[in-house]
Parts: structure tokens; C-alpha cells; sequence
């Protein structure tokens, strides 16, 4: 029988993977990035609230917390909806690849939410990362637009886990989770009704549309918040972050088995990614090292 810690590690790597597979989706589905935002967040919300109501959760909340949880849901809305943008006008790959670039952006943020100054080592690893998105913006110059979407994407989703970094010390996960979905869906819902997309025509959609956007909302959202919030209490932080780091990789390797010719990017597009991805796990492996030597001292 396996271990209760192999079986943690492997329920992780399936997170992720199913992380992965949300660009895939994204691609496979007809309706556009805003509409597709506007279903993700509204049938994970309910998903999530029949899931609360079940576990008998509270969800009384004053409306300052409110206030807070609707900044994040706004972030949560723009970057999923820059994001879907950025695969529906380039491909799955370079969309992927850019949004490594949010670690990055972290770097360049955390002096603004009152963490410790920029890291030598982190400078120097984001430096290391953006030499690789301009061998890809020169090389992959065709889809321009989408790396510009998918930088900013990139930006808020650092942004947004700087922000919740703090909500999080004071409120449980699931609260902050459950109403900053619940707010993406209000903020989506006004998006869409100053559209003039509000319209029956929003519900007319093929079957297989439907199919995958409830696999999106729920296997894809609701379902991994939920798993992903159990692992925190039995895993370290180390090895969820170090793990997320594999989601552009397995998406990929999909994106390239499901749209073959499509997906497949010049040589100078690897090493681009290669280049990227390295900083980001070196990055990881320098923080657990320093870690592991705090906690021998």
C-alpha cells in the first residue's frame, strides 16, 4: 500500500496536471475569452457554495472582508479572462511559456506589499527569464498579441497572489476562495451586460461547448480549490510551488498530443522556454536550500 505522503505527492501532480489541461479547454471551446470566464466563475461558485452548504461552512461575512474579497475577485476575473484571450488569438504553448513570466513580476511587486527587499539571487534568475521571452517574442513575433495578453495575464496572477498572501493570514482559504469567485462572477456579469452580451444568444451553445465548459468549471476549478486547500495542511508550501512550476510543461506536452502541427514552435522557442523554466525551478531549489539550512541552524 502506498504511503499517505506518496499518495499527497501524487494527488498534487494530478492538480496540476488538470491545471494544464484548463489551457487545453480554453482552445477546445468556440465562445469567447469573456463569456468563458463569465461560466467558469459562475458554475464554480455554486459548485463550491453546494459543497460549503454541505460541510455546513459559514459564510457570514461584514462588508469591509467583502470590500477585500471583491478586489481579489476582480483580479481573479481580469487575468482569467487575458489569459483565455491570449490562446484564443496565439496558441496554447506560447501563452503557457509567457505566463512563467509571473514569478518574475512577484519579484518586482513584493516591495510593494511590505515583504523584504528584492533578492540578489531572484534579480538575477528574473534577468536569466527575460532574455528567454525575448528570444520567444522574436522568434514567435506572429503572436505578439498573445504573449503581450499572456504578460499581462501573468501580471495580475502575481498580483493577485501577492494580495491574497495577505488576506490569507487573516481569513480561512475557502472564504477568500469561495467570494472571490463569487465576485468575478458579479464583476463578469457587468462586464458582459455593458457589452450588450447579456443576451439569450449567451446560452446558446453546441453540446460540445457545454461538455467542456462544465468539465472546466468544475474538474478544472471548483474540484482542485477545493483538494488544493487540503494539501496545504498536509505538504510543504516548498513542494506545492515547486510542483506548480510542472503546469506549463504538462500543458504543453498536451497542447503538442491534441493540435499536433499547431503547437509545435521553432527551436529557438524551446531554448526560450528552457531558459525560463530553468529560472524558475532554480529559484525554487536556492529557497528550499536556504530553508533547509534555517531550520538546521
Amino acid at each position: 500500500m502506498p504511503s499517505d505522503k506518496l499518495k499527497n505527492q501524487l494527488h498534487l501532480h494530478f492538480i496540476v496536471f488538470i491545471w494544464g489541461f484548463t489551457a487545453i479547454l480554453a482552445a477546445l471551446i468556440s465562445m469567447d475569452a469573456l463569456s468563458l470566464v463569465w461560466y467558469r466563475v459562475g458554475i464554480a461558485v455554486f459548485v463550491i457554495f453546494i459543497y460549503f452548504k454541505w460541510t455546513k461552512v459559514s459564510f457570514h461575512e461584514n462588508l469591509v472582508d467583502l470590500l477585500k474579497f471583491s478586489i481579489g475577485g476582480i483580479l481573479i476575473a481580469i487575468h482569467w479572462a487575458t489569459f483565455f484571450h491570449a490562446i484564443k488569438i496565439s496558441t496554447i504553448s506560447t501563452t503557457l511559456i509567457t505566463m512563467s513570466s509571473s514569478a518574475f513580476f512577484v519579484v518586482l511587486l513584493k516591495p510593494f506589499f511590505g515583504e523584504k527587499k528584492i533578492v540578489f539571487h531572484e534579480l538575477i534568475l528574473a534577468i536569466f527569464a527575460v532574455i528567454g521571452f525575448v528570444i520567444i517574442f522574436k522568434v514567435e513575433s506572429i503572436y505578439a498579441n498573445g504573449i503581450i495578453f499572456a504578460l499581462i495575464s501573468a501580471f495580475l496572477i502575481a498580483l493577485f497572489s501577492l494580495y491574497n498572501s495577505k488576506l490569507v493570514k487573516k481569513y480561512k482559504a475557502n472564504k477568500i476562495a469561495f467570494y472571490e469567485l463569487f465576485f468575478a462572477f458579479l464583476f463578469m456579469t457587468g462586464v458582459l451586460f455593458y457589452k450588450g452580451s447579456l443576451t439569450i444568444d449567451l446560452f446558446k451553445l453546441p453540446k460540445l461547448d457545454w461538455m467542456f465548459i462544465v468539465i472546466l468549471a468544475t474538474a478544472c476549478t471548483a474540484y482542485p480549490f477545493v483538494v488544493a486547500t487540503n494539501l496545504l495542511n498536509k505538504m510543504s508550501p516548498f513542494t506545492i510551488v515547486l510542483t506548480n512550476n510542472l503546469e506549463p510543461v504538462y500543458g504543453i506536452i498536451l497542447a503538442i498530443i491534441i493540435f499536433g502541427d499547431k503547437e509545435k514552435m521553432s527551436w529557438q522557442f524551446y531554448l526560450g522556454a528552457l531558459i525560463i523554466f530553468t529560472s524558475v525551478l532554480l529559484n525554487a531549489f536556492i529557497k528550499n536550500k536556504n530553508f533547509k539550512l534555517r531550520f538546521k541552524k
